[in-house]
């Protein structure tokens, strides 16, 4: 029963994620709460996230909307920010994780208010002054903890000006670097439970359809709203657990 509730925990999760990120605000919950340890839930996670990451990304990739051209500099930049995330996170106590989480959510939210895309431009990805350290420290973030993870790299992709379908193939290679090298380190750190993550991928790869397909039905305009209450559903969350 414990892994059918965790496929179906994946599913919606991963579905709610693609669309604005913020799974985790299912995810880590729902995993904690059925008493799987925070190190084994954040690993179990990662390893669905990289698969159902990746399905996403070849999905949108299939359908045109993104390049290789655009991709060469993503994965390497993710990858090493999930790895040294992945390593820093196994000195670091529950608690001073969930803080650095809600700083970083804190501040993304205010960035979206004063950031003036919106999702409908069709500007190009390049490995600019902007992108690659915001990335890289996104990916370290990803790596140590990740609530939030995607729901701030869509923010950083508006920035950008990039169209909201492009923008969610790119946070998924971005999300599949990180959290692969992310996972690297949970697995050799032996947190992983594999029944667990492996239940849970499942029903990540079923959400990574559905959200694909519910994105390309959505009017831009309605995309930042949306990114606003989830990282505000975020911060309350995550500063309830560390602060109340």
């Amino acid at each position: 029963m414990e892994y059918i509730g965790l496929f179906f925990i994946g599913l919606v999760a991963v579905t709610i994620g693609t669309l604005a990120g913020g799974g985790g605000l299912i995810t880590l919950p729902a995993m904690l709460l059925i008493g799987i340890p925070v190190h084994a839930a954040v690993g179990a996670s990662k390893i669905s996230n990289t698969v159902s990451s990746l399905s996403t990304f070849l999905t949108v990739l299939l359908k045109k909307k993104i390049s290789f051209r655009e991709l060469y500099w993503i994965m390497p930049v993710s990858l090493s920010g999930g790895l040294a995330g992945g390593f820093i996170a196994n000195g670091l106590s529950e608690e001073a994780m969930l803080t650095i989480a809600s700083v970083l959510l804190v501040v993304a939210f205010i960035f979206s208010f004063l950031s003036k895309g919106d999702f409908s431009g069709d500007a190009k990805l390049k490995p600019s002054k902007t992108a690659v350290p915001s990335l890289f420290g996104i990916g370290i973030y990803d790596g140590l903890f990740g609530p939030g993870q995607a729901t701030i790299l869509l923010q950083l992709f508006g920035h950008l000006n990039i169209s909201y379908i492009r923008a969610i193939g790119f946070v998924r290679v971005a999300t599949f670097s990180s959290a692969f090298g992310a996972a690297i380190g949970y697995i050799t750190s032996g947190h992983i439970i594999w029944p667990v993550a492996i239940a849970l991928m499942l029903g990540s790869l079923t959400g990574a359809r559905v959200g694909v397909h519910i994105a390309e039905k959505i009017n831009p305009r309605f995309v930042k709203p949306i990114l606003r209450v989830v990282t505000l559903l975020l911060i309350v969350q995550i500063a309830a657990e560390n602060f109340l």
